[in-house]
């Protein structure tokens, strides 16, 4: 009997654990969790995340002298022309991680749906930016195979050699900004241009006006190709049609946040760049500079002794740490290496404030630029002195107290005219002036150019071997280790990974 009553038991319990279990694949679920999400939000997601970062400050904008840290640890990089790999990586994470990742499922999602033709090609043009960020700056990358991961389970992508990559998206942006279609649908929620599809045919072209430009030097006939092409297309035409991320309370700006935080008394000015535009009396200068005057340590640095006068600003010098530059400090008699001058975190470095991609003052230096070189047609000089306006123009974005007067837009315009003999130089130093902050194109256009011309970082103990200045950063050490045998294919056709060596446009 006893058995019996147990048997019957364990019945009852099996019945009510299958019953039980009936269902919990179901309950498992989150009801309102996402199961798909919409790709114009991944679009956006891959814009607002172009945002130049904090590391572009330890390398970009050090490498092209306008920004400079004296401390050592963490923040070695370009400022000791050392191979911080931990630093070098920012780039190649944030891209593939999140946007080229993002892109391409996109453009997977998109690609044979007519009524998201617009979104598609949206998402081409933005993809063909990213890619120019990434292989600008490390050279030979995954390309064709990139972004796949999770769409094919293909988690070892091969590289593809820079000279491929650049005619692919040269191609990409002809056929894309070509391809946009003010009768179809438009992505309205694009944090851009609002869907405004002429805004981003505009910027398309901009852009392959840039991609054209970057192999002036190595394939000018390619280049002439597609200036012709880029400016047949549409250019942008006025500070309304730039690239922009406007930053909110809820999406700061990357560079402001570090800057406001706990890198706020670490970064400083450059000494070339302040010099250069003191001596030129740049009034761009008044609107970038701060200087804390006699203070003593970072947590001196206060409103109370902030000057943002042209005359008291005094830039660092490269070549230094944050104990050998004493004898700077002493010989411009300041208070300490807390009292040069820095980028002004209430203004131009404000938590809102803007982050600018692509812009009409850029477009019309390189277009002057194309002109002077005779790949299209136009007044080199108005363009130059336009692109010049434009950028002073474009600091009214930062707030009121950042705005330049139209009267010393004017007078800086016309004391400054392009000279003769002096075209590329003059006009690739204002691009240098125009690229202020955007760090991976201020660096590519340095090299690519060979302008402005810069004093190479004279401090000992340099990683460099073979030029005075970094030509590019390295791979990552997890891309070294997980994807090892194509890295080295990519090394061995490209050169060593090292800071030294030059990408294929970057000719001598």
């Amino acid at each position: 009997m006893k058995k019996a009553i147990q048997i019957w038991i364990s019945a009852i319990c099996m019945t009510a654990m299958q019953a039980c279990d009936s269902g919990f694949d179901k309950m498992n679920i989150n009801p309102i969790a996402l199961t798909a999400v919409d790709p114009a939000y991944q679009l956006n997601t891959t814009i607002v995340n172009s945002a130049p970062v904090y590391g572009n400050l330890s390398y970009e904008t050090t490498i092209v002298k306008q920004m400079i840290t004296p401390f050592s640890g963490q923040g070695s990089a370009a400022n000791f022309n050392q191979d911080n790999r931990g630093v070098t990586s920012g780039n190649w994470n944030t891209y593939y991680r999140t946007i080229i990742k993002e892109l391409a499922d996109v453009a997977a999602k998109t690609k044979d749906d007519a009524a998201r033709t617009n979104l598609y090609n949206m998402a081409r043009i933005w993809k063909a930016y990213a890619f120019m960020v990434l292989t600008d700056t490390y050279g030979n990358i995954p390309y064709t195979e990139a972004g796949s991961g999770f769409l094919t389970g293909d988690t070892a992508p091969a590289y593809d050699n820079q000279e491929a990559i650049y005619n692919d998206i040269l191609s990409e942006l002809e056929a894309a900004s070509k391809a946009l279609d003010g009768a179809k649908p438009i992505v309205a929620s694009d944090v851009l241009y609002s869907g405004d599809v002429s805004k981003w045919r505009k910027l398309g072209n901009s852009l392959l006006l840039r991609a054209a430009m970057r192999v002036a030097k190595i394939n000018p006939a390619k280049a002439a190709e597609y200036v012709a092409k880029a400016v047949a297309g549409g250019l942008m035409a006025s500070n309304n049609d730039n690239a922009v991320i406007r930053h909110t309370a809820s999406f700061t700006n990357p560079v402001g946040s570090s800057l406001n935080g706990g890198q706020s008394a670490f970064y400083y000015l450059d000494d070339e760049f302040v010099t250069y535009l003191a001596t030129n009396n740049d009034p761009r200068l008044a609107s970038i500079a701060v200087r804390y005057v006699g203070a003593q340590s970072g947590a001196d640095q206060v409103e109370a002794k902030a000057n943002r006068s042209v005359a008291v600003q005094i830039g660092m010098p490269q070549g230094y740490d944050n104990t050998t530059i004493s004898a700077d400090v002493a010989a411009k008699k300041l208070a300490s290496l807390w009292d040069y001058s820095q980028l002004d975190r209430t203004r131009m470095a404000a938590l809102t404030a803007p982050s600018f991609l692509v812009t009409y003052a850029q477009t019309q230096l390189l277009l002057a630029e194309a002109v002077f070189r005779k790949w299209t047609t136009g007044d080199a000089a108005a363009m130059y002195a336009e692109g010049i306006r434009a950028h002073m123009q474009q600091f009214l974005m930062y707030g009121a107290a950042t705005a330049i007067g139209d009267a010393a837009i004017s007078a800086y315009v016309n004391a400054h005219p392009l000279h003769a003999g002096k075209e590329l130089e003059e006009i690739n130093t204002q691009y240098w002036v125009a690229s202020f902050l955007v760090g991976p194109e201020a660096f590519a256009n340095f090299r690519r150019s060979g302008f402005p011309v810069l004093k190479p970082n004279p401090y000992p103990g340099s990683d460099l071997k073979t030029e005075p200045f970094i030509r590019r950063l390295t791979y990552t050490d997890a891309e070294l280790n997980v994807n090892h045998d194509n890295v080295q294919k990519a090394i061995a056709l490209q050169g060593p990974d090292l800071l030294d060596t030059r990408v294929w446009w970057d000719k001598k």
